[in-house]
């Protein structure tokens, strides 16, 4: 058996191992090497055939190559059975469909999150006040307020909480390198970036249905406003703002989280907000949505999240980020659907996950490369840079922070929360990073918050 004491002894030879060349992939593959039977491991919300997305069994997954995996819960007991069917578990895992009963009677030391978004902060909360280390799937947050609350209590409990960015560690390290030679003046200074990252469909409305067997809806729900049960509304729930945010919380997540960290505001946020778009084509004009979400006001059964949007991000620094559906320049030379053209006094350059290209990249040295190389390290905080779930398990041995940590993912899901609450307002907005309140605009300010349902909330045991 592999114990904490052999892991951190292992960890340290790998990291030296690395010193000469920190762009090294330490493979999943080697995941044997790091993995400590010793630390037990919950699943929480891992799809499956009746649902859209799947993420979360596959981080559970893999997960699972690092500690031992004890139990699976799902408000679809199909699901659970699906997940514990795979011939990692054998059909050895304990099921359960309420969290807090898994969490209350297991005491996992990780919980991997995986649900649908509305759900990750109230269970995450769950699992930290309960001594669990955290590893949530993204968008972390539904409000602003929710960023506040997990940020805080991450903080209290002194627990590690990777959030589940990928960009920031793999996808062939291409944003790493991005976001290096940004900070390193490879494209000069008053960098802008403008951001592409795909519009939401709005169809609607939808009939209801009867819900399925071993299904628990109500539960699905949750703290939302209680609806009933329709295919589009469990399969297809990012495109509903009662769980989601659209590709604002979607996509968002990811490119605004590389884009302000490029520009070194992952830390703080922007002080003005401005740009115009469409909602989902049951959303009529000039809506209350403060009111749908105390449920004084009503919207059929259809998407209502922003299908077209080009929303403006401007902060202290100066530097900007343009946030839109699908990117065309002015002159109609440059257009993408998804991705980051980064633009300074020096150049330009693009980054998604397919390509890095740009003149500042073609015409980087091998010294230019070796800088970057060194860049890079500082960015991943010295760490090797590995795959994002051996990160987390690296961190949790050592007690250290990860590399999408809770607090720069919290900026980053305000900007994505600012970018749809301008769109709901319908006006321009200015913004306090600091004391994280808007300026003069009470709807957008009540906006940062939502009530809850508390039937399936609580403390732990």
């Amino acid at each position: 058996m592999t114990t904490r004491r052999n892991f951190l002894k292992n960890s340290a030879l790998t990291s030296a191992a690395l010193v000469a060349n920190p762009y090294i992939l330490t493979s999943t593959a080697n995941a044997a090497q790091v993995q400590d039977t010793d630390l037990t491991i919950a699943a929480i919300g891992v799809g499956g055939s009746r649902g859209r997305y799947s993420r979360g069994g596959e981080v559970s997954r893999q997960a699972a190559k690092f500690g031992k995996m004890i139990a699976v819960c799902d408000v679809d007991e199909r699901h659970n059975a699906e997940f514990n069917a795979d011939r990692m578990f054998g059909g050895k895992l304990k099921e359960y469909v309420d969290y807090r009963k898994l969490i209350d009677t297991e005491r996992p030391d990780i919980v991997v999150i995986g649900t649908n978004d509305h759900w990750h902060v109230p269970i995450a909360t769950y699992a930290l006040r309960a001594g669990c280390d955290v590893y949530c799937e993204k968008p972390l947050t539904l409000t602003i307020d929710e960023g506040k609350e997990i940020c805080k209590v991450v903080k209290e409990t002194g627990k590690v909480f990777q959030v589940g960015t990928q960009q920031r560690t793999e996808m062939g390290k291409r944003f790493l390198k991005a976001v290096a030679m940004i900070q390193e003046g490879y494209v000069g200074d008053n960098v802008t970036a403008q951001l592409a990252i795909g519009g939401a469909p709005g169809e609607g409305p939808f009939p209801t249905s009867k819900v399925p067997e071993k299904l628990n809806w109500d539960f699905w729900v949750g703290p939302a406003r209680a609806a009933d049960y329709s295919l589009e509304r469990r399969k297809f729930f990012r495109w509903y703002m009662e769980y989601s945010g659209g590709k604002m919380t979607d996509w968002g997540a990811h490119h605004i989280d590389i884009a302000q960290w490029a520009i070194g505001m992952d830390k703080t946020g922007p002080t003005s907000i401005s740009g115009t778009g469409q909602f989902g084509n049951v959303v009529p004009e000039g809506f209350d949505w403060v009111a749908f979400f105390e449920g004084k006001a009503e919207l059929e059964n259809g998407y209502n999240a922003a299908t077209k949007f080009s929303v403006n991000l401007t902060f202290e620094n100066g530097s900007a980020l343009n946030v839109h559906d699908k990117y065309v320049s002015e002159d109609g030379d440059t257009t993408f659907p998804n991705g980051i053209l980064f633009e300074g006094s020096q150049g330009r350059l693009f980054v998604n996950r397919g390509k890095l290209t740009g003149k500042p990249v073609e015409d980087l040295t091998e010294s230019d490369n070796k800088k970057l190389e060194d860049a890079v390290a500082k960015l991943y905080k010295d760490k090797p840079i590995t795959s994002h779930m051996q990160n987390f398990f690296e961190c949790v041995k050592d007690r250290s922070e990860p590399i999408s940590d809770v607090y720069s993912h919290h900026r980053t899901m305000t900007s994505c929360h600012m970018c749809n609450i301008a769109l709901m307002v319908g006006e321009d907005l200015k913004w306090d990073p600091v004391k994280e309140v808007f300026i003069g605009n009470e709807m957008a300010n009540q906006l940062m918050s939502r009530p809850s349902r508390s039937k399936y909330l609580g403390s732990p045991a």
